[in-house]
């Protein structure tokens, strides 16, 4: 079927999923998609579809839902360790894919699932958005021009603040086990996972073969399982990617990634989708830029052979950091000192976090090489 407009399935339809059924909506005002079907394990109420969306088929079981719809596309926002079942449960009925990310939690499960999904010939994009973003192609094209001269890293920071109620939020959250199953929801691997995947594409960086070492340094503030506060150094031919980023921030900010040249930078808010250009001999320019949507370059693909923009191939060197922070060792908990609690917010603290998630980016270095009193050299761990 190269028709549109496409019959789309959501799996997991609150939460992030609230974002994805605005998005079908959208869409099919535009005749591209419709929507046929949410799989959740509690029905949504009346109130909580998008008005325009009609009375699509509800079911908690993915594969009957698939058949009853005749679905061609699923989009699916569920919990991490459930990506690559329901993508293989898809792929098995020649339904093509939108899946959230981070794709799978492990390297493993992410290999089952991307050649699962290329032997049964169905399109997979996996839901980096800022992928997406036409700064993406408009930085590359200034690299590959020297308009920063010889690129000598990328850095990635974020600094966010989450409430000691985003962790209580679903079984699985801030975990990185659960029933004995890999869950990883940590700082780099799940809220600020677009850092890491931005950083790496624009080195250059994607492959999972292109990753020859992975440096993590894991934190906890928060009482979890898993980090909010971590740093990673990723090492390739083409240099480092090093990512900061933490959820106990002083300030919330824009994450942003940092491209670094012998002669010039270029920092990308991207999130924003806007970039700064700084280069020797130069004043500094800025720029804004739209972005495709990847559910609509999806449809696009399948209609007019359009390249996905972002295929599991395109994840491996993500993975490959998922990896390694799945196997570093459990993330350390701060020392009582390291934090303070904001009552009134009901959300945990570092001071000075905002600061060395900067730095961190700016100098590709981290944490316990930033001088960090809770993180002694000792600490950095090779994953």
């Amino acid at each position: 079927m190269t028709t549109t407009p496409f019959p789309v399935v959501l799996a997991g339809a609150r939460g992030h999923g609230r974002w994805h059924l605005e998005n079908i909506r959208r869409l099919q005002g535009t005749g591209l998609v419709r929507l046929a079907g949410i799989c959740e394990l509690t029905p949504l109420t009346e109130d909580e579809v998008p008005e325009g969306l009609g009375t699509p088929e509800q079911s908690a079981d993915f594969g009957a839902l698939l058949d009853a719809t005749g679905a061609r596309i699923a989009v699916i926002c569920t919990p991490i360790p459930t990506h690559t079942d329901l993508a293989l449960t898809a792929a098995e009925r020649g339904v093509h894919l939108l899946l959230e990310k981070p794709p799978a939690p492990s390297y493993a499960e992410f290999r089952r699932m991307a050649d699962g999904v290329a032997k049964a010939g169905v399109a997979c994009q996996i839901g980096f958005q800022s992928l997406g973003s036409h700064a993406m192609p408009a930085i590359r094209k200034l690299i590959a021009e020297g308009a920063i001269g010889t690129v000598t890293g990328v850095g990635g920071a974020g600094a966010w603040v989450r409430d000691e109620a985003y962790y209580t939020r679903a079984p699985w959250a801030g975990r990185r086990r659960l029933d004995g199953v890999d869950v990883v929801d940590g700082v780099l691997t799940n809220p600020l996972a677009h850092a890491v995947a931005t950083a790496l594409a624009l080195l250059g960086t994607t492959g999972a073969e292109d990753v020859t070492g992975v440096e993590t340094e894991l934190w906890r503030a928060n009482d979890i399982e898993a980090d909010d506060t971590s740093c990673v150094r990723v090492t390739t031919p083409r240099g480092p990617a090093v990512v900061a980023a933490t959820l106990c921030a002083e300030r919330a900010d824009e994450p942003y990634v940092l491209v670094q040249g012998s002669s010039g930078r270029i920092t990308l808010w991207y999130k924003q989708d806007r970039m700064l250009l700084q280069r020797a001999g130069h004043g500094p320019e800025e720029f804004e830029y739209g972005r495709t949507d990847l559910l609509e370059n999806l449809v696009a693909h399948l209609t007019t052979g359009a390249g996905l923009l972002v295929p599991p191939a395109a994840t491996g060197a993500f993975m490959r950091v998922v990896e390694a922070i799945r196997t570093a060792p459990d993330p350390r908990p701060l020392p009582r000192t390291a934090w303070r609690r904001e009552d009134g917010e009901g959300r945990r603290i570092v001071p000075g976090v905002d600061g060395l998630v900067a730095a961190a980016a700016d100098t590709f270095s981290l944490y316990s090489e930033l001088g960090a009193a809770w993180a002694p050299p000792k600490e950095a761990t090779l994953g």
